[in-house]
């Protein structure tokens, strides 16, 4: 049914990273939603395939004793949306790969492959940059740690060397704790659809409730890959929590991105999108963080 090279199926990641040292051109196969895809099609064609699926140690969410949050790179969706560490810590990572597909993509389909990808549409991905994940990524030579939006290079290309393996998206406690996030995703559909555009939030608020200590937020189909904004984010760093704020910084955020014409939507409706739906999470993330937003006076 497929045109393959040859599979290999190793029994732990040691044995998966020593057969991608010996054949460093080889592709590795995770849940296979979308690489079984494009062979059905008629692309990658003639490849040597690992595959990685049946590594259940890579399919674990855990709390490390610093409190850092370890998701396994094959952890399907359907689990990073249920699992309690996720929804205690991160819930905003849980709506937004429950967004993805439908049932049977969300149960295949794995955060580490989404992430891979490198597509700037990926929904986990512009919710791991505003978490300030880290990806570690494994060698047969040792191991490296490299912040989310230095693994995307560009559309489609993540910093991915020969041999090289994710073994698990890291977000440390000082990147979660006290902190509220939210995510929006605008598509043609509400399901089975990529987004046109999509945003995701994290606030800190100050012990009173009254000031915004620490503000991100990012975008997706934004760029060529996904982003941060850190003139939208600097409108928010240590201002009052009024809608005066969340909307300076909402259209602040506009001048770090670099939405483009295509035949999804135009570079202007997207940065209109990309405007409200940066309004909209921030007024989620603050009013979770227990934020009483006040409307300016327009007098």
């Amino acid at each position: 049914m497929f045109d393959l090279k040859a599979l290999y199926i190793p029994d732990t990641v040691e044995e998966a990273l020593e057969l991608l040292k010996e054949r460093p051109e080889a592709r590795v196969m995770a849940g296979g939603s979308d690489n079984l895809v494009k062979l059905r099609d008629g692309h990658l064609l003639g490849l040597e395939w690992v595959s990685i699926f049946g590594l259940d140690e890579l399919r674990q969410i855990t709390l490390d004793d610093d409190g850092t949050i370890r998701i396994g790179p094959l952890v399907n969706f359907a689990t990073v949306a249920r699992h309690e560490i996720v929804r205690t810590h991160i819930p905003s990572l849980a709506h937004a790969v429950l967004t993805i597909g439908g049932p049977q993509v969300r149960n295949i389909g794995t955060i580490g492959g989404n992430l891979c990808n490198g597509v700037p549409s990926a929904d986990s991905a512009s919710t791991c940059y505003a978490w300030d994940a880290q990806m570690e990524l494994r060698s047969a030579d040792g191991v490296r740690v490299v912040p989310i939006p230095e693994f995307y290079i560009t559309a489609g290309k993540v910093d991915l060397r020969p041999g090289e393996l994710v073994t698990g998206i890291l977000i440390r406690r000082e990147s979660y704790e006290g902190c509220f996030g939210a995510y929006h995703k605008y598509a043609m559909r509400n399901a089975m659809d990529i987004a046109t555009v999509n945003c995701s939030t994290v606030v800190k608020l100050s012990a009173d409730h009254s000031t915004i200590e620490e503000g991100r937020i990012a975008f997706g189909v934004a760029a060529p890959t996904p982003i941060r904004a850190p003139h939208g984010e600097a409108e928010l760093r240590g201002k009052p929590v009024s809608m005066a704020t969340v909307n300076a910084a909402a259209t602040a955020a506009l001048s770090d991105t670099r939405a483009r014409d295509s035949w999804r939507a135009g570079k202007a409706f997207r940065e209109h999108m990309l405007a409200e739906i940066a309004r909209r999470c921030l007024v989620k993330s603050i009013t979770r963080a227990g934020g009483r937003l006040i409307e300016s006076s327009s007098k």
